[in-house]
């Protein structure tokens, strides 16, 4: 059996539907944020990176980067080994006491990706907690829905941000079940805020674990960078919260924060935590002094908060059409995948903006987008000149103003 053909063929069906993902090689440069150096064909050329998940630029910020240079000369670059075997070092330890002071928890646990540390633990939990029922929203990442077919436990979907849809799911329930409502702050997609004190509620009342994904708020919303859940007083009477170090702190990894109990189970049944090389402790310091950071400073998120506000007020006057939300992400819609891949090359080739455009299955088919990320660092002149770019292409392109 020819099993490249077979591959080919459904990359080649990907190819004619306009959802094929190409890569930009780019090669960030410190200090230079939002600017990159884009890689094609031999050659370099300067691009201004409008999508990036360093939400406040803090994989340049200094403090960060010298933390994770002295740590490779203190410790070396890798870990050893898994965190069972060799590879537990003081920095990851000192990391998890600052996530869980972060989240005001008593406990927090270190994974390598915030994809991994929901696949293991919501894994972890389903199938550990007998006849549990994870009730997950529509609009769950990946990982999440990943973590949770894992399980095999009950699977109860309730529609997006809807708490009367969750509250009739519950009470439809046996009440001796266990019980877990997993759900996101902000939504990576449409960059929604979900109603969270509502949603607590109902899961106190029919007495459900609470499993809250923070990933896009962790350093971005809280007078400490404690997400949503610090921002609205709600993280105490959440059961776990989960979050990641790659987006807004500016590294890579992802942890869980909660009771001593709850992170001592997952760390001594999750497969996904157990069985994989730890964090190198240069990862832990470099994301450690971040969070100390933006646990004191405010400046990068009010400064984000009012280049967003200025970005969404000039596509407003351009009359290019983008998604309401209350948080810092600004999706752009176009609704054709392959509308949405000729503008994102136009504006790389044309104008050296560089942002890549979102596509079945990440989003539906006819929702397909432009997701815009302003930070701190993006200037008044890198919004104006982006919103001139859009409207040249808007043009061009005959590309509808309607958002719906």
């Amino acid at each position: 059996m020819n099993f490249d053909a077979l591959f080919q063929s459904q990359l080649d069906q990907l190819k004619q539907e306009g959802n094929y993902r190409y890569f930009a090689e780019l090669e960030r440069k410190a200090g230079k944020f939002p600017r990159a150096a884009n890689h094609v064909d031999g050659e370099k050329r300067d691009v201004t990176v409008w999508c990036s998940n360093d939400y406040l630029g803090m994989g340049q910020n200094p403090l960060v980067i010298d933390a994770m240079c002295e740590a490779v000369q203190r410790t070396g670059t890798g870990a050893g080994g898994t965190r069972n075997i060799s590879g537990t070092n003081h920095d990851h330890l000192l990391l998890e006491a600052e996530l869980a002071d972060l989240h005001g928890k008593e406990a927090a646990l270190l994974f390598t990706s915030g994809y991994v540390s929901n696949w293991a633990a919501l894994s972890c939990l389903g199938s550990r907690l007998e006849n549990c029922v994870i009730l997950s929203d529509s609009g769950n990442h990946a990982s999440m829905i990943e973590g949770i077919r894992h399980s095999r436990a009950k699977k109860v979907i309730w529609q997006h941000n809807d708490v009367k849809d969750l509250e009739a799911k519950l009470a439809a329930l046996p009440a001796n079940a266990p019980k877990i409502v997993a759900f996101e702050s902000v939504y990576s997609m449409d960059g929604d805020i979900c109603p969270m004190r509502e949603i607590v509620e109902v899961a106190e009342k029919y007495g459900a674990m609470t499993y809250l994904d923070e990933v896009h708020a962790v350093g971005m919303y809280g007078p400490r960078g404690g997400g949503v859940s610090e921002r609205e007083g709600l993280a105490d009477r959440i059961t776990l919260i989960e979050g990641t170090l790659g987006k807004a702190f500016g590294v890579v990894g992802g942890y869980i924060t909660g009771s001593a109990a709850l992170c001592d189970f997952i760390r001594s049944f999750a497969s996904g935590f157990i069985f994989t090389t730890a964090l190198p402790p240069a990862v832990a310091a470099a994301a450690r002094a971040s969070i100390m950071h933006l646990k004191e400073s405010s400046t990068e998120r009010e400064r984000q908060k009012q280049q967003v506000a200025k970005l969404r007020q000039m596509l407003d006057q351009a009359g290019i059409p983008h998604m309401m939300n209350d948080s810092h992400i600004i999706p752009v819609m176009i609704k054709d995948p392959v509308k949405t891949r000729m503008l994102a090359d136009y504006l790389m080739e044309e104008w050296g903006i560089y942002v890549q455009p979102i596509n079945y299955p990440t989003v539906p088919k006819g929702t397909e987008r432009l997701r815009f990320t302003p930070s701190p660092l993006h200037t008044d002149k890198d919004i104006a000149y982006l919103v001139d770019a859009l409207s040249h292409l808007w043009k061009q392109c005959a590309i509808s103003h309607a958002v719906a």
